[in-house]
C-alpha cells in the first residue's frame, strides 16, 4: 500500500519546526560565521545586478544582511515594504527602519520604491528544483510574478542547509519558483 505524501501544510510544520530547533541551537558565533559564509557563496553571482532585494529576518530565517551590506559600488540594497496588511508587497531602498503592519522592520514609507533585478528569498523549505514552501500567505509569489510581468528578475532562495528537501516538493499553479538557491555549504542551481 502507497503511503501518501505529505500535503504542504504538513512540510511546512516540519520545516518550521526544524528550522526552529537548528537555529535556537547556533551559537551567535557560529551563526555569524555561518551567514558570512552565504554571503561570500552569494556575491560572486551579484556582480552584474544593480538592485538586489533582501529581507529583514525572522528569528529562526538565515540572515541576507552579509550579502546586502557586501554590496559593490552602484549596487542598491532594497528590502520589502507593505502599505497595510492587504497590500501587495513592494520593494523600497534599505535600510529597515520601521515595523511593517506583520510586525517586522522594513524601510520607512519615504523611502524610494524600486524594482529589484535579483531579489534573495526567504523560505520555509524548498527543493532542488526552486520548488518553494514560504508562510503560506503568498506574499513573494505575488510580487515575484509582479515584476516579472516587467522583466527578468534572478531569484535566491536562501536557506540553511536543513531547509533543503532531496525529494521533490508538491507546487502549486501559482507559485513562482526559484532560479537559485543558496546556503553556508551550497549553492544549487534551478534551471
Amino acid at each position: 500500500m502507497a503511503v501518501p505524501s505529505p500535503s504542504k501544510i504538513e512540510l511546512r510544520t516540519r520545516a518550521l519546526e526544524k528550522r526552529r530547533a537548528f537555529a535556537r541551537a547556533l551559537p551567535p558565533e557560529l551563526r555569524r560565521e555561518l551567514e558570512a559564509k552565504l554571503a561570500r557563496r552569494v556575491l560572486p553571482h551579484l556582480i552584474e545586478a544593480r538592485i538586489v532585494a533582501g529581507y529583514h529576518p525572522m528569528r529562526d530565517e538565515i540572515s541576507p544582511y552579509p550579502v546586502l551590506e557586501a554590496l559593490g559600488e552602484g549596487q542598491t540594497p532594497a528590502l520589502p515594504w507593505f502599505g497595510d496588511r492587504d497590500a501587495r508587497m513592494m520593494f523600497r531602498k534599505a535600510p529597515a527602519t520601521e515595523a511593517g503592519p506583520w510586525g517586522v522592520l522594513q524601510p520607512s514609507g519615504d523611502a524610494d520604491a524600486v524594482a529589484p533585478d535579483v531579489v534573495l528569498v526567504p523560505l520555509v523549505y524548498a527543493d532542488r528544483r526552486g520548488t518553494r514552501i514560504g508562510h503560506g500567505k503568498g506574499h513573494y509569489d505575488r510580487a515575484l510574478s509582479h515584476l516579472r510581468e516587467a522583466g527578468p528578475v534572478f531569484t535566491i532562495g536562501i536557506a540553511w542547509e536543513e531547509q533543503i528537501s532531496d525529494d521533490p516538493i508538491p507546487g502549486d499553479p501559482w507559485d513562482v519558483p526559484l532560479d537559485a538557491i543558496a546556503t553556508p555549504g551550497e549553492w544549487i542551481s534551478c534551471r
